[in-house]
């Protein structure tokens, strides 16, 4: 921890149980051109449990996405470890892939094929024995009947980003990495997609989960964790994350975090 920071320095409010994501002095270098490499991730420690949403606030270009990456075995860390399920992405990352659903900002779906056909594909890339019972029981959970045969082409943003988070879920992993999945969503397609997030971690599905917006966060999520300049700040519960700022709302307590501006009281 940096600054002035330390008396809210990460906390743990779940449960005691075996973390579904568990990420210990993380580091990621980007080598440059000149100079010394650009730590996008900075020796990162935290966990998420099953049944609980971390929000991962921070912003752009404060290493999220970075982060997200590395827990998807897309790109190996440079010191420091991290598991998801008990599989360590560097030793075990087909084993991790098997048990994570990845959205990413730019994740893609086949124009051409219908929303049927793209999820029984996703399927059958997890290795599923069967990827059309697989895809009929993911259009049950996400509510896409009324759509589920129309081409992935012709639906509305809304429609596609829950078809996305479909696909990422098919093979029902008990771990979810979702990087800003609202972006771009209006208020009633945001309100659909966050009660589909809400209804995995009802399941019991982990969810670390991205966002800029911090209503959303504080609707959803159990614990904030807040990555700055590619070093983790401060892990609470929105709850905790205000009273110790002494800030009214989550945006102002980011604010405080991001700035290290003492918090009401401290003087």
């Amino acid at each position: 921890m940096r600054g002035g920071w330390g008396s809210i320095a990460p906390v743990s409010t779940h449960p005691p149980q075996a973390p579904a994501i568990e990420v210990r002095d993380l580091t990621r270098a980007w080598p440059q051109p000149a100079g010394p490499p650009l730590l996008a991730v900075d020796g990162a420690s935290f966990t998420v449990a099953p049944g609980e949403i971390v929000g991962l606030l921070g912003p752009n270009g404060a290493g999220k996405t970075t982060l997200m990456q590395v827990l998807a075995t897309l790109t190996p860390p440079t010191s420091g470890s991290a598991a998801v399920a008990g599989f360590d992405v560097v030793r075990a990352p087909g084993r991790v892939r098997a048990h994570l659903g990845y959205l990413s900002t730019t994740s893609g779906l086949p124009a051409r094929l219908t929303c049927r056909e793209a999820l029984g594909l996703f399927a059958e890339l997890h290795g599923l024995p069967h990827p059309r019972a697989a895809a009929d029981e993911a259009i049950g959970r996400f509510r896409l009947g009324a759509f589920a045969d129309r081409f992935v082409e012709g639906l509305s943003t809304g429609m596609r980003q829950r078809l996305r988070i479909a696909c990422a879920a098919v093979h029902r992993p008990p771990v979810l990495v979702l990087d800003e999945p609202t972006a771009g969503l209006d208020l009633m397609a945001t309100d659909d997609l966050l009660r589909e997030v809400e209804a995995l971690r009802d399941e019991g599905a982990a969810v670390l989960y991205s966002t800029h917006l911090m209503d959303e966060a504080d609707r959803l999520c159990d614990r904030i964790a807040v990555l700055y300049e590619g070093r983790l700040r401060v892990v609470a519960s929105p709850t905790a994350l205000r009273e110790r700022t002494g800030a009214p709302t989550l945006a102002e307590a980011f604010r405080r975090v991001v700035r290290q501006e003492p918090s009401a009281g401290e003087g």
